[in-house]
């Protein structure tokens, strides 16, 4: 008997020190409506993580999107043909340009090799603005005549219209210490697309015996010379610019002089 108390004494000792452990995992274990909960992680409330995210990949220089890039190429552009004629290709420096459009000089030199480069994309810009759009008829049922006549008046609009007339300003200006500047309006004026579209014309509508290709070629040049020398010389500030309606008239009489002497060629007038 006596040996059977003092087992269970030792047992019972054993019991009242219980391992720290034990309780712990215990009281993990305990009804969680009896007790209360503070983490703040399982709200309704919690925050999108995804600005954040994206605020984050741009740090970490996350390539922009097509059409972010896009955006950004255009802004430059813009940023650009504004100061470009207001301030000339020389006193405009990158950093201006990448300033005025809220861009670093990194990000400008990612998209543009340098100033020349840019000034051809400027270029390339305004005409691309001041193009017609392509659903403008121009072919479509009309005699020979009525197509140059259409292509004059399209030829004026565009060749005499604000951002046209600043970058012929400028280039007149710039020339002369910058031949680039001649060099990217020469290559982006569009005048090639122009020059093939009457050459095609003029080859409908002569055979090569009547108006051989050199000859050709040679209108072509005259017809757009003719159509816009004049106009935009006045528009530019020597003399008074043309109205609307001088426009018309002159496109109408360059057409049919044009003609005629194309006409004629076959049997040139011989010098006396």
């Amino acid at each position: 008997m006596e040996h059977q108390k003092q087992d269970t004494r030792r047992r019972s000792h054993t019991i009242g020190r219980r391992n720290p452990t034990t309780l712990a995992l215990k009281a993990t274990m305990t009804n969680p409506v009896d007790t209360p909960r503070h983490d703040p992680a399982i709200t309704t409330t919690r925050a999108d993580p995804a600005p954040a995210l994206a605020k984050a990949a741009s740090r970490l220089g996350g390539r922009p999107s097509r059409s972010a890039a896009l955006a950004l190429r255009v802004r430059i552009l813009e940023a650009a043909t504004g100061l470009f004629p207001s301030q000339g290709y020389g006193l405009t420096p990158i950093e201006a340009v990448a300033r005025s459009a809220g861009v670093s000089k990194r990000t400008f030199y990612y998209r543009f090799d340098d100033k020349a480069a840019l000034f051809a994309a400027v270029v390339h810009h305004i005409v691309e603005t001041i193009r017609p759009p392509p659903e403008v008829p121009l072919l479509e049922r009309a005699t020979l005549y009525e197509i140059l006549q259409r292509l004059a008046c399209m030829i004026l609009d565009a060749a005499l219209s604000p951002p046209a007339i600043a970058l012929n300003r400028l280039i007149i200006a710039e020339s002369a210490r910058f031949p680039e500047v001649v060099r990217a309006a020469n290559q982006q004026d569009g005048t090639s697309e122009a020059h093939a579209l009457v050459g095609g014309l003029l080859a409908r509508e002569f055979d090569d015996i009547t108006l051989p290709p050199a000859a050709r070629d040679f209108a072509t040049q005259q017809f757009l010379q003719m159509v816009i020398a004049t106009p935009r010389r006045r528009a530019t500030g020597f003399g008074t610019p043309m109205s609307a309606t001088e426009l018309d008239t002159w496109a109408t009489q360059v057409v049919t002089l044009f003609l005629n002497g194309c006409r004629a060629w076959s049997s040139p007038a011989k010098p006396t």
